[in-house]
């Protein structure tokens, strides 16, 4: 691909890293290589760093937590539940989930996200949401945002002692209201407060409008979301509901954990 401007001249833009720091010895941080055709007309072409670069930068704006930015969806253990009711219920979860991106496109057409419930802790519902983050960012190459709805609040929050708060709060709701995915993990966990609901129902209604899908982890169906039906009535139209085991895996993985360390010790 080329890029031209019309009176022939493209702007140098300041010298970009990657994540590690390093500046590509090819462009120097530009991500385009520069020539000029048989008439002297300089254009410019993507240098062989800018896919890295651009993923460089989707990484950032989703703003996975360490933790998660290496999970993905085959690294998904059923066996770490203890309970064959439990091993039952997730591998229906994984299949859900699995045809939602196999039919990937139609979704995005139709603004579908994902509810991804269980009123037990550690059930698995972030690392599936993280995975999916993954799987969207690295293989279909979407932009995701990634956060808990207490950080959302906290951020929006954030911005009401700046001078200029409402252009600040703006720029925010903006960036959640039209990311192509949106993950809120721990959605319902917040409370409640009628500022709360308005600037929920302000962020989902707005993608909902817009067919931008969203998924979200919870605690609560969405029937026992303390949420009026505004909210309720939109996520249960563009979402599917996949229902996780009512069993945390958390303290399978501490032994699997405490085994590791003892082998190693012990080897």
């Amino acid at each position: 691909m080329k890029q031209t401007l019309c009176d022939g001249q493209l702007s140098r833009a300041p010298e970009q890293k990657d994540l590690n720091g390093d500046t590509c010895p090819i462009c120097h941080g530009e991500e385009w290589v520069y020539e000029h055709d048989e008439h002297g007309v300089e254009y410019a072409t993507p240098c062989k760093c800018r896919e890295q670069k651009v993923m460089d930068r989707r990484l950032q704006f989703a703003e996975l937590p360490d933790s998660l930015k290496e999970i993905r969806l085959n690294t998904f253990n059923l066996r770490r539940y203890t309970r064959d009711e439990s091993r039952e219920i997730a591998a229906v979860a994984c299949k859900g989930v699995k045809f939602y991106l196999d039919n990937l496109d139609a979704m995005i057409e139709k603004g579908m996200g994902l509810y991804l419930w269980s009123e037990e802790k550690g059930s698995g519902k972030t690392r599936m949401a993280a995975s999916i983050a993954n799987a969207l960012m690295h293989e279909h190459g979407i932009q995701v945002k990634f956060a808990t709805s207490l950080n959302i609040l906290q951020e929006i929050k954030s911005t009401w002692g700046q001078s200029g708060n409402k252009q600040q709060e703006g720029y925010l709701l903006d960036a959640l209201q039209t990311v192509k995915v949106l993950v809120i993990d721990d959605f319902g966990t917040e409370e409640t407060k009628d500022w709360i609901r308005e600037k929920f129902y302000q962020i989902l209604n707005e993608r909902y409008l817009n067919k931008l899908p969203t998924i979200l982890t919870s605690n609560f169906s969405l029937d026992g979301l303390n949420y009026d039906r505004r909210i309720t009535n939109r996520l249960q139209e563009n979402t599917f509901q996949i229902h996780f085991p009512e069993e945390s895996v958390r303290e399978t993985i501490a032994r699997e954990n405490a085994d590791y360390m003892l082998n190693n010790v012990v080897g």
